[in-house]
């Protein structure tokens, strides 16, 4: 017989069972009311006759062999289980034996919206970026043979003007939204519809992207002299941009830094993420409060990031706070800012801990000494100026141990001038050694909020930390009320 002879019925499928794509996935959704089929491919060529069945197990998981005669709705073709069409109560549990070859499905079938034209279980995302090509392609690689007509639906509403029901075309921004292909089968005399579903989202194009260093722009590592470190360095990306180190002194490159290669991936978002590694062997002073600089270079511009080594110090406070200990009215403001104001903010607010004797030292012993020896415990020493601050014993407390302190540098020392000091002549000579820019001016109701020019310069004096404001704070926030008493 040729293929000619062939009844139309058998052609058709003959046809869609070597055109379809076989259903492997263990679970499956179909809509009710619409045709559905399960196929099964054997993972290799079948040789020996052998008998096919088709099997559904019960709640009970009693297994109910299943034949055209079952009902209806049911037609079994060799490897295809096809229902014209599927109903609620065709969930379950199916089977394919072939021999030894057996193949299971998980069947759920969803109720048919209502309201729309599609049932939102089975649709199908896809995201397009503006500018780039957006295609629906309306046609049914196992149903197609008995399609009598095809219509194309945007939210349900038909497109015009489309004999042939396709959407291929630039993507705006304008086009996003449920695109439905619905697909008219004669079966039997009688009229079905399948759908097919995508949800189109529209996004900005995000081939190429502004260039950007992962992390602080700064970042002050702590680190122990004789060890190893490596500092790595990450950045989101183009393809064709590159991560580069770049530490050159005016005396040569250290023999103990070290570059590593660039690793560039790509995410499964599409994405390009590059790193590169600094390795400093055996770190020494050089190495030690020198920018190590990472830069990300693009045609979109360049995105650097430095790297700080500093030393473990163990030390015990951030800063040590001396200012005018007097309790007269004259001295009141002086003493509410080192011992209210200061801790309000660099304590409470950005995480610092400061040492202030009145407040962290219990009475009695040598008093010199225990400054002294708290001073040594801290990183930074605050000292509040104003005429009368030199005319008081606390003059004394400091000078004798002033000088070798700036000398061998063992702690950087901030002065506020909390108070206008005309002559700066009677500070001691230690003191006189620091340079002017290192004089910070309070300048009350300027200086009040937590984001002003004072507590900004003064931050940047304090110990390098990742201090962050308390949650549900204000960076405007004064942190001295106004006609508040001393």
């Amino acid at each position: 017989m040729h293929l000619g002879q062939l009844p139309l019925t058998l052609l058709v499928l003959m046809l869609r069972g070597t055109s379809e794509t076989c259903i492997s996935r263990p679970h499956i959704n179909a809509v009710e009311g619409e045709p559905f089929f399960l196929k099964y491919c054997p993972l290799s060529p079948v040789h020996e006759p052998s008998t096919t069945k088709w099997f559904k197990t019960s709640e009970s998981d009693e297994k109910v062999e299943l034949r055209s005669s079952s009902s209806p709705r049911i037609t079994l073709h060799d490897y295809v289980l096809e229902f014209w069409p599927v109903e609620l109560d065709d969930s379950g549990s199916y089977v394919f034996q072939r021999g030894n070859d057996t193949h299971g499905w998980k069947l759920n079938v969803i109720t048919r919206s209502k309201h729309s034209c599609f049932t939102e279980k089975q649709v199908t995302s896809k995201t397009v970026e503006v500018g780039k090509a957006l295609q629906v392609d309306c046609s049914h690689s196992y149903y197609q043979d008995l399609v009598h007509r095809t219509a194309l639906y945007k939210n349900c509403e038909k497109i015009e003007n489309n004999k042939n029901p396709s959407l291929k075309k630039n993507a705006e921004f304008k086009d996003q939204g449920y695109y439905t292909c619905m697909f008219f089968l004669h079966h039997n005399g009688k009229l079905f519809n399948v759908t097919s579903t995508y949800n189109i989202t529209i996004v900005e194009d995000r081939s190429t992207i502004i260039p950007a260093i992962l992390g602080p722009k700064i970042n002050h590592v702590e680190v122990e002299l004789g060890t190893d470190v490596q500092l790595n360095c990450s950045a989101w990306l183009n393809e064709k941009d590159y991560v580069y180190w770049s530490f050159h002194r005016k005396d040569g490159q250290d023999p103990n830094e070290h570059e590593g290669e660039e690793i560039k991936i790509r995410t499964s978002e599409g994405k390009w993420q590059a790193s590169r590694i600094l390795r400093i062997e055996n770190i020494n002073e050089k190495n030690l409060n020198f920018s190590y600089n990472c830069t990300v270079s693009s045609d979109k511009g360049p995105d650097t990031k430095h790297f700080i080594l500093v030393t473990k110090d163990g030390k015990t406070y951030d800063a040590f706070v001396s200012y005018l200990k007097g309790c007269g009215p004259a001295h009141g403001a002086e003493r509410a800012f080192a011992v209210e104001v200061l801790p309000r903010v660099l304590e409470e607010h950005f995480g610092y801990k400061l040492c202030i004797f009145e407040r962290d030292v219990a009475p009695g012993g040598a008093v010199v000494d225990e400054i002294h020896s708290l001073i040594e415990q801290s990183r930074r020493l605050i000292i509040v100026l104003s005429t009368s601050y030199m005319l008081n014993e606390v003059r004394y407390e400091l000078e004798s141990g002033l000088h070798e302190a700036l000398v061998e540098r063992k702690i950087k020392i901030i002065l506020i001038e909390f108070t206008p000091v005309s002559d700066f002549t009677f500070l001691p000579q230690s003191l006189q050694l620091l340079k002017s820019h290192r004089v910070l001016k309070w300048k009350a109701d300027k200086s009040l909020p937590y984001n002003s020019r004072f507590w900004k310069s003064l931050l940047y004096l304090m110990p390098a930390k990742p201090v962050q404001p308390r949650s549900g704070e204000c960076e405007a926030e004064p942190v001295l009320a106004h006609g508040s008493s001393p």
